[in-house]
């Protein structure tokens, strides 16, 4: 996350001087709203100069293709306003507006808010904290969290609720209020998310959330005191049809694995997670320890397989019998415990590759057992064990090597 090189200072009083050295660009879209659009800018330039805010920030208004005086307002306010400036849009699409203005901004964070100021200013602060702080990718406001308040009627309530209810059912999200207009991601975030989003209007929001939390990236949900706007020109009947086809597309994107999410948690998850060992790539520790703990009931399998099956089979039939059984299910395990893998996508690649250490495996195994009955000599059963625990072991560090490599960068983290 860049800085700025100089701090931004603002000048308050001896007692209360504020050093701001983090940017915020608070992004209100627009789109026909002369009535309201001066007084909420004014306000919320007001709210922002105040110590409760304690960053760097800029207002810019994005006109969404105005018809009305919009437009030449927000000119206006760009140049009486020192930290307010003006972007327009030819066309409409309030998502095509944030990701032109949020692409092209040099802010550490960037969020926004609907032009009504239905959100309560006051959550503004722990709305761009935990993205400051590098806790957490994407934060939003929640209106459907427990100790939110919101006041507005029972069809919108129900609306709502019943959308978000949509999207846990159908696309597995576990964030609880999708279309809240108060949101904000770091710039890195951003220039990661935004270009894998298609829509341009009212679904961006919630394809957004969806990538967002598909990549295993952090989101901060930040519950807001809200009140419904009655003059709200919004068609809830158009927008609900445009975020259904919106989440069937999304459905069968994700479900094709179109969209590079894998890629795109590894750049910005693992880059934001120090390693716990200097040196030590990322993830590596913990993946060696639950791979030692998969290994360690996989040995245990391996001889409770093994010497059941000695006295009927042989030596050589039992281990390879006993091999191939815990080799099988330990790739199985590894895949979803150790690397974190989860559906189907290239499991037979897996497996193979699984099944090609299983045959080093059953090469070391196999030629110290040979080994040590050379000639027909005898071996005592303890030697014997003690012969294969240092050939699994060997197996197993030549395994835990090609499963990562095969594995590890396509792991959810």
């Amino acid at each position: 996350m860049s800085t700025t090189t100089e701090p931004d200072r603002l000048t308050l009083t001896p007692a209360t001087a504020v050093v701001r050295t983090r940017t915020v660009d608070l992004v209100i879209p627009v789109f026909n709203e002369q009535d309201d659009l001066e007084r909420s800018v004014r306000r919320l330039d007001a709210f922002l100069q105040g110590e409760q805010f304690p960053w760097g920030y800029r207002i810019t208004i994005a006109d969404n293709a105005s018809t009305d005086r919009t437009w030449q307002i927000a000119q206006r306010l760009s140049t009486e306003l020192a930290r307010v400036r003006a972007v327009h849009l030819d066309l409409k699409g309030r998502g095509r507006a944030l990701k032109q203005v949020w692409l092209a901004s040099d802010a550490d964070v960037l969020a926004y808010m609907d032009v009504d100021l239905s959100t309560d200013l006051r959550a503004l602060v722990p709305l761009v904290a935990p993205l400051i702080s590098g806790h957490s990718d994407v934060a939003i406001g929640s209106r459907l969290a427990r100790s939110a308040r919101v006041a507005r009627g029972p069809k919108r309530e129900f609306i709502s609720r019943s959308y978000n209810l949509i999207l846990r059912t159908t696309l597995s999200a576990t964030f609880s209020d999708a279309q809240c207009g108060f949101k904000a991601l770091r710039r890195d975030v951003a220039h990661g998310l935004l270009p894998l989003v298609r829509d341009d209007n009212w679904f961006f929001d919630t394809e957004l959330l969806v990538l967002a939390e598909r990549a295993g990236l952090r989101i901060h949900e930040v519950p807001v005191d809200w009140t419904d706007d009655p003059g709200s020109t919004v068609n809830i009947r158009a927008t609900a049809t445009e975020d259904l086809r919106g989440v069937w597309r999304l459905s069968r994107s994700l479900a094709r694995r179109e969209i590079p999410l894998e890629r795109l948690g590894v750049e910005l998850v693992e880059r934001d997670t120090p390693p716990v060992l200097p040196g030590v790539p990322r993830g590596l520790v913990g993946q060696l320890l639950r791979f030692g703990l998969v290994g360690l009931a996989s040995t245990l399998a391996y001889f409770a397989i093994y010497l059941g099956l000695r006295q009927g089979l042989g030596a050589q039939a039992s281990n390879l019998v006993a091999l191939l059984v815990t080799a099988i299910a330990n790739t199985a395990v590894n895949r979803a415990v150790t690397f974190h893998v989860r559906g189907h996508h290239r499991l037979i690649r897996d497996h193979l590759g699984g099944l090609a250490a299983f045959g080093v495996g059953l090469a070391l195994t196999s030629g110290s057992l040979a080994l040590l009955h050379l000639g027909g000599r005898p071996a005592s059963r303890p030697v014997e064990v003690a012969v294969l625990i240092v050939a699994n072991a060997l197996a197993t560090l030549f395994r835990f090597i090609a499963l990562r490599q095969m594995m590890h960068r396509r792991g959810r983290h």
